[in-house]
This record gives structure tokens, C-alpha cells and sequence, in this order.
């Protein structure tokens, strides 16, 4: 199953358990103690355009909304809702795409900027949450497009069966060093006893991502910009150094990354395998379309970029290309709850 086209279904494999350690482990009485928590101030960070981020929103708020009338509070706090994302993100479809202001009981603002750095003041954030986004790297490991490194992963364009330990380890500690920015970085900006949830794409213990269905679609897209380069129709010296910023942890490798920042209380971790559901070839070449060709047009240029997936889709379409062995591993979604163990005082 590609994890990009699922980027809903994993959110909807996830509300259930983040509603129910809400409403289990946001503890009001602590907020309300550190801060007069007039505003309960939420954080979605990579959320893209919507609709998924329109659906994590109610998701938080229908389970912190419930734990304010438990407490008798005699003032309801209002509720402010922060949209985050790189600068080049389309904020004004994703507030065209707003519900409407009398549909929604929240304040809306957008937030431009990377998760790898600091995006709010201190101990100003109540909630953060993240979908389907901390997959994507700072940038490329450096290693893996050197020539002269013993990462160099010519010919390739992920971490995959035919690259060395090195491009695997390159990759692993690219993301070690990403997540523990967004980590202290959230450590900072969340007041103490607020939460965190986290739903990344990854993988079960044991399974090395090689190993999966979805490693058979990036493979697909390298091999094809390889024969393609053999054509002459790309450059070999621009394939060669061309790799994508993604990373799929594995849940005991996201534990460890957590475990050394300190600044977190693990509530709860789970690796969800998601329903099967019957994807096409076709529909597999769309959905890595979608999401990189403008990684991959920004390389090459838009004219190899339609060549490259019109290409890719000839392929998948052959009986002798395994793109979707039902039989391999899938990507999990790996759901990570957890606490700030700040004091909350700014």
C-alpha cells in the first residue's frame, strides 16, 4: 500500500487511540494550575492544503472539548488553531478550503516555517500534532551525493536492497538529527503537561523497509531514471546524485531518538498495520506523482519529469513488474503519544 495515498487512512487508523489518551492523559488541572488557560492553543504541523488537517483538528478538539465541562470550569477557554508548514506551502487553498467561521469553533492562523527549528514562542502551545510528515528529511543526507563517499549511492534515488549499509546509516542518522531539532524544539514551545501526537508512516520491529511493498515503488522510479539516462534522455551524472529527503523509522528507533531528548514522556507508542485495501499500478505511479514531482521537476526540469512517470506507468503496467506483492511487508503507521515534562512556566 503506498503510504501517500493513505495519508487519510492512516489519520483514521490513529483518531481513535489519540482520542482516547487525550482523554485519559491531558490532565486540565495541571494546565489550569500553570496558566489561566483562557485559550487552549493547538498546533498541526505539515499540514499541507487540507482537507487531513480539517480532520486531525476535530479529531483533537472533540476530545479536549469534553475535558473542560468534567472539570466544572466556570470559563471555557477559546480555542486557537495553528497551521504549519513550509513557506512554500499553499496557504490560500488551505484557507479557501477553511470551514466556514460560524461552522467552526476555533481561531485559525497559518504559520509558515520548518518543524526542524522554533515556530513559537515559549510554552505557548497546548497541543501539537503531526500527520504524515516527519518523513520528509531537512535535506538529502550529504554522504549519499558525494562522489568520493563511501555512501554514494549512484544509480539509486532511497535507501534500498542494493545500496550499502552506509546510504541506509546516512539516511538513519539524517533523521536521528531531524527529529531531535523538532523535538526541542517542541520541548520549548510546549507548556509543561501538554501533548504531543505524532502519526508517521514506518515500520514494525524487525522489518527493514527493503523488505516492503513500498520500497518495490521507489526502486521502480530509480530503475526508470536510470534506463532513461541509458537513452540519453537524462543526464547519468544527474541521476547519479539525485536522492529523495524521506525517511521511514522503525518504532524502535523512534523510541531510542525520543528516550534521548529527555524532555518527553513516552503515554503511548503503537505501530497500526493499515487495512488492505486494493491499489492499481496505476494509481501507485499517480500517487508518487503527486507528491514528488515537484522535488524531482526542481532536479531535472518538467519535460524529464512527465517522461519519468509517463514511463514509470508503462512499466507497472507489465506482468513481469512486482509493484504490489500483497505477500511482502506493508509500511505501518506508527502512533506516538507523548507529554511534555516541562514545569509550563514561560
Amino acid at each position: 500500500m503506498s503510504w501517500f495515498l493513505q495519508q487519510r487512512g492512516a489519520l483514521e487508523a490513529a483518531q481513535e487511540m489519540i482520542k482516547e489518551e487525550i482523554a485519559e492523559k491531558l490532565d486540565i488541572k495541571q494546565l489550569i494550575a500553570s496558566d489561566s488557560l483562557n485559550t487552549f492553543r493547538i498546533a498541526d504541523l505539515g499540514c499541507a492544503t487540507g482537507p487531513n488537517t480539517f480532520l486531525a483538528v476535530q479529531t483533537i478538539l472533540e476530545a479536549v472539548q469534553p475535558k473542560f465541562g468534567s472539570q466544572n470550569s466556570q470559563t471555557f477557554p477559546e480555542f486557537q488553531v495553528f497551521f504549519s508548514d513550509l513557506v512554500s506551502n499553499d496557504f490560500n487553498t488551505l484557507f479557501k478550503s477553511l470551514p466556514p467561521q460560524s461552522q467552526r469553533p476555533y481561531f485559525a492562523a497559518g504559520v509558515p516555517g520548518s518543524f526542524h527549528g522554533p515556530l513559537f514562542p515559549k510554552a505557548s502551545l497546548n497541543f501539537v500534532h503531526s500527520s504524515c510528515a516527519l518523513n520528509w528529511l531537512s535535506q538529502v543526507p550529504k554522504s549519499v551525493s558525494e562522489r568520493t563517499s563511501s555512501a554514494w549511492n549512484a544509480g539509486k534515488i532511497l535507501y534500498s536492497s542494493s545500496s550499502s549499509r552506509e546510504v541506509t546509516e546516512a539516511y538513519s542518522c539524517q533523521f536521528a538529527n531531524d527529529m531531535g531539532l523538532f523535538l526541542q524544539a517542541r520541548a520549548n514551545e510546549l507548556v509543561g503537561g501538554g501533548l504531543m501526537a505524532l502519526v508517521i508512516p514506518g515500520l514494525s520491529d524487525g522489518i527493514l523497509f527493503s523488505e516492503t511493498s513500498s520500497a518495490l515503488q521507489f526502486e521502480l522510479l530509480g530503475s526508470t531514471l536510470v534506463s532513461m539516462a541509458n537513452m540519453g534522455l537524462v543526464s547519468k551524472e544527474k541521476v547519479d546524485c539525485f536522492n529523495l529527503p524521506v525517511y521511514f523509522p522503525s518504532l524502535e528507533e523512534l523510541k531510542a531518538i525520543i528516550e534521548r531528548n529527555r524532555e518527553f514522556r513516552i503515554e503511548k507508542m503503537e505501530a497500526i498495520s493499515p487495512p488492505k485495501m486494493k491499489t492499481e499500478p496505476k494509481q501507485c505511479i499517480s500517487g508518487l506523482k503527486a507528491v514528488f514531482e515537484g522535488i524531482i521537476g526542481k532536479h531535472f526540469g518538467s519535460n524529464v519529469t512527465e517522461e519519468l512517470f509517463e514511463q514509470c506507468s508503462i512499466k507497472a503496467a507489465e506482468p513481469s513488474v512486482l509493484l504490489l506483492d500483497t505477500d511482502m511487508p506493508t509500511l505501518h503507521v506508527l502512533v506516538v503519544i507523548l507529554k511534555h515534562n516541562g514545569n509550563g512556566n514561560a
